[in-house]
Parts: structure tokens; sequence; C-alpha cells
């Protein structure tokens, strides 16, 4: 089996990143259009702002 060049494996490690920190944008996406999802699905609860003590 043939060893990698420390190129390849410095251009794997950069492609990881970056697919990492895709995958964290995309579930940070998810997260928030679930929360508008969950404010838009009860009436009257979205356009009410929140009790303050």
């Amino acid at each position: 089996m043939a060893r990698r060049s420390p190129q390849s494996v410095l251009k794997r490690a950069r492609e990881q990143a970056m697919r990492e920190k895709r995958e964290q944008k995309q579930a940070k996406k998810d997260a928030r259009a679930a929360e508008r999802r969950d404010a838009t699905g009860r009436p009257g609860e979205a356009d009410t702002p929140p009790d303050v003590e």
C-alpha cells in the first residue's frame, strides 16, 4: 500500500474540516427552522411578548 504525501494529508484534513463546518451550519439552520415552526404553529403565542416579572 502506498503512503500518502503530506500535501494530500493536509488536503483531506481541510476537506474534513470544511465538511464538519458545513454540517454544523446546516444543523443550526435546521434548529432555527424548527424553532420558528414551533412558534408559528401555536396561534397567538408568537405575537405576544414573553411575560417579564
